[in-house]
């Protein structure tokens, strides 16, 4: 039997401004990397022996900060990378509502955005091959569309996703098992604190 936390990274700089992000690669905030050092803390004790990650830099950031606390190194795999958004990505709610009226409440996308059926292969190939390889807890850093893909293929309906939050799995002679979701930080609990005006 071998455990996977799958987690979201930590809050970047577009969740911060509200924007999809799909492939595109910004950076974590000042309150991601924060987020990233306190859930590194949470698992410390966990016995994880190896943190896997999407190669997105809001992923990989995260996941070098709790692979530093662990001292650990990150693997990276393309499969983990969050869906391609097309079109939408960088803008904002109120931009795609404006350019594509009616696409979100309808559940329509735009051009150039990869479906739950691709990324459902992907992601599932991703875990399926980590599991198979690992004898210990391990971490993967990943995105919440990603996340909620997983969810549904492993029989629950998907729910929101927060920075730190994500999937408890367990394998069990070849097969992914749900055994909850996951939450690595208490987000009211965690905050930056800004440096003294000089």
């Amino acid at each position: 039997m071998t455990r996977i936390l799958l987690v979201r990274h930590g809050q970047s700089t577009w969740n911060a401004d509200g924007r999809w992000q799909g492939r595109a690669d910004p950076p974590l905030s000042e309150l991601g990397r924060r987020q990233a050092e306190v859930a590194a803390e949470t698992i410390a004790d966990h016995g994880i022996t190896t943190v896997w990650s999407s190669p997105l830099r809001r992923a990989h950031q995260t996941a070098n900060i709790v692979a530093g606390r662990l001292a650990l190194d990150v693997v990276n795999d393309p499969r983990l990378q969050e869906r391609d958004a097309g079109e939408w990505e960088g803008k904002t709610r109120a931009e795609i509502e404006e350019g594509w009226p009616g696409f979100l409440e309808g559940g329509r996308r735009p051009n150039g955005f990869e479906t739950d059926d691709i990324l459902h292969d992907r992601a599932l190939a991703a875990i399926h091959e980590i599991a198979a390889l690992a004898h210990e807890p391990v971490v993967v850093i990943s995105h919440g569309g990603l996340i909620r893909v997983v969810e549904r293929a492993l029989g629950s309906e998907p729910h929101s996703v927060p920075n730190l939050g994500g999937l408890d799995i367990r394998r069990v002679d070849g097969r992914l098992e749900l055994t909850g979701r996951t939450v690595l930080i208490d987000a009211k609990a965690v905050t930056v604190t800004s440096p003294p005006e000089v």
